[in-house]
């Protein structure tokens, strides 16, 4: 018995349907995982999307400190305040010095060299030490990067992980402030 042509077609195109939504449920649970390992094994500063995405979250943020009540112009730390309305001239090399110190802090490519060296590769110590940030302070400049981590709209693991690491400097950043 032979059936009739548009009997074939029903069959065979309900049967194709599910065969190829099998075939991409079954790659995409096959290429989930080798995502999630591929992604895993990117550096931070990979995931944050390289150099040009860091100075543009650093050229906000930077921005954002100058502006900020609490460690910017209007900052009731004499040292901070004078920084931020008398040497913002330098506000572009500074930018340019955060940009490579967080590019090598994620693990990028590009190598830090502090104009005033502190104890490690990536010490803070001595270019903050004249400006005595508080403990405080530190943590209202982390608040900021933390807005503009969520402004540029970085997800959270990340955001996570780069104020881990720039958490992980807060006792040299803090050092002159503690010699008082």
């Amino acid at each position: 018995m032979q059936l009739p042509k548009n009997k074939i077609m029903k069959t065979i195109i309900p049967f194709s349907k599910t065969f190829a939504m099998g075939a991409a449920l079954v790659a995409l649970l096959v290429a989930a995982p080798a995502q999630s390992a591929a992604q895993t094994d990117k550096s931070l500063y990979e995931r944050l999307g390289g150099v040009f995405a860091i100075a543009a979250v650093v050229d906000h943020f930077s921005d954002a400190v100058v502006k900020n009540p609490i460690v910017g112009k209007a900052s009731k730390n004499p040292a901070l305040r004078e920084w931020h309305t008398k040497n913002l001239g330098r506000l572009p090399g500074l930018k340019f010095m955060r940009t490579l110190w967080v590019s090598a802090a994620t693990g990028g490519p590009f190598q830090y060299h502090p104009t005033k060296p502190g104890m490690t590769e990536l010490g803070l110590e001595e270019a903050h030490r004249g400006l005595k940030i508080s403990p405080a302070e530190f943590d209202e400049v982390a608040a900021e990067l933390g807005r503009t981590l969520d402004f540029v709209k970085v997800p959270k693991r990340e955001k996570d992980e780069l104020l881990a690491a720039f958490a992980a400097h807060k006792g040299e950043v803090t050092a002159g402030y503690m010699a008082k």
